[in-house]
């Protein structure tokens, strides 16, 4: 088939759908909202029923508040790869469709079950098989309509929905709990999120076989090449590649930054704005303005890295942030809230940019023929970053700070950022 002269419009349908997709399955960057109102600031209150209108329910200790985020972080990552050979195999729309349903129902399930286990079990493990299968079919579905020149920007469209979701459902979730309790929060958003992935993943089409994307008029020194015969690597032989295992532990290194601020985000505006009132009733905002940094960091990053190359941009929005982590104890301890908001920005930024730059970096590498399952693949570096904001728990627990845990992070992330400079795309063959 001839490519046609430009993107027909129906790849820009495809990638606002796959946006309003990610906008439902991003309630996972808004769990510190939740965080806040199950983990109370006095120990004493651990295991204690909750007032009204949370009749039913107990107050969790920091640990037990962060399982249902972590486990549903790795569910999320493992049927990442189930989901990305549904949408190789079937097309888009049935893991869409079947991922907003399961997120639904995993909502239900902790709303109405009042406990620990609901949580763990609705939120943690049903919410994140939805969110891996509805992921999966959101980003390959837009990535084949387009060239390798406009990959970065189009990955970074459609998974910046996810990244702005907390944008709307942090203040959304605190509405909720407060005029009608956790039970009316998980239940009404679970209602939201079955209507519109239903709806946005029936408009999730693949291109007619044959299909060969428009060339970009220019491409830079940057651009990665169109993939030619033989480029779209099996799943078998990825992982044969010593470059995939590369991309798994740059994955690892990157995400793990984002999500111990994202787990964290409303508890450490509330201590660091204990002098001003209103942020401090407010700690959501944090957690808001992070999903619309994390958001702006998918386009931007994805953007550039077009033009510099991936893990140039890997790079340097790496090095920035693990120079914000390492200050981040130093900003909370001064409680000077500007510049919480500016190192926090800069670890959602880079955190976006991770999102943005893997996929393309995956389609690049190994073609995107493929993408779904071989990305799902990569993903599974993503799931293992959990470990570290449960590690930061853990040391909350015991040093009632997260102070250690920051100085961690930065240096994992340090230590992706080096890696980074050494991993090559594998050649033909």
């Amino acid at each position: 088939m001839t490519p046609p002269a430009t993107v027909p419009g129906r790849a820009w349908v495809v990638t606002a759908a796959g946006t309003a997709v990610n906008l439902c399955l991003g309630i996972l960057y808004a769990w510190s909202v939740w965080n806040a109102a199950l983990v109370p600031k006095d120990v004493a209150l651990y295991g204690t029923p909750m007032p009204a209108p949370n009749d039913g329910w107990t107050y969790l200790s920091p640990s037990q508040g962060n399982w249902a985020y972590s486990i549903c972080g790795l569910t999320f990552a493992l049927f990442m790869i189930p989901g990305g050979r549904i949408q190789d195999r079937f097309g888009p729309r049935a893991g869409a469709v079947a991922g907003g349903l399961c997120l639904a129902a995993g909502c239900v399930l902790a709303g109405l079950l009042k406990s620990y286990t609901g949580l763990v079990v609705g939120f943690g493990v049903l919410g994140g098989i939805g969110m891996g299968l509805g992921y999966a079919a959101a980003t390959p579905a837009a990535v084949k309509w387009f060239p390798p020149a406009r990959r970065g920007l189009v990955v970074g469209l459609v998974v910046a929905g996810y990244g702005a979701a907390a944008i709307y459902i942090a203040p959304l979730a605190r509405y909720l709990i407060a005029e009608h309790g956790l039970t009316g929060s998980f239940v009404g958003l679970g209602v939201l999120f079955a209507v519109v992935v239903v709806v946005a993943g029936s408009l999730l089409t693949p291109p007619p076989p044959g299909y060969v994307p428009p060339e970009a008029q220019t491409q830079g020194a940057h651009t990665p090449r169109s993939p030619g015969p033989g480029s779209d690597w099996p799943a078998r032989r990825v992982l044969g590649a010593w470059q995939f295992y590369a991309l798994v532990f740059l994955f690892v290194g990157s995400a793990q930054s984002g999500l111990l601020v994202i787990a964290n985000a409303a508890p450490i505006l509330n201590q660091t704005a204990g002098g001003v009132p209103f942020l401090a009733a407010n700690a959501w905002l944090l957690a808001s303005f992070g999903g619309f940094v994390n958001a702006a960091g998918r386009v931007g990053t994805g953007r550039y890295s077009d033009r510099v190359g991936r893990l140039n941009a890997y790079a340097l929005n790496g090095l920035v942030s693990a120079g914000c982590l390492f200050l981040t104890p130093w900003v909370m301890g001064e409680q000077n809230v500007a510049l919480l908001f500016l190192v926090v920005g800069v670890a959602y930024w880079q955190y976006g940019g991770t999102l943005a730059v893997m996929p393309a970096v995956t389609a690049d590498f190994f073609g995107a023929k493929n993408l779904g399952l071989n990305y799902g693949l990569v993903f599974v570096g993503w799931g293992a970053a959990f470990l570290v904001p449960q590690l930061a728990a853990y040391i909350k627990s015991e040093t009632g700070s997260l102070d250690a845990a920051f100085y961690l992070s930065g240096g994992l992330l340090l230590a992706a950022v080096a890696a980074s400079r050494a991993v090559r795309k594998p050649g033909p063959g």
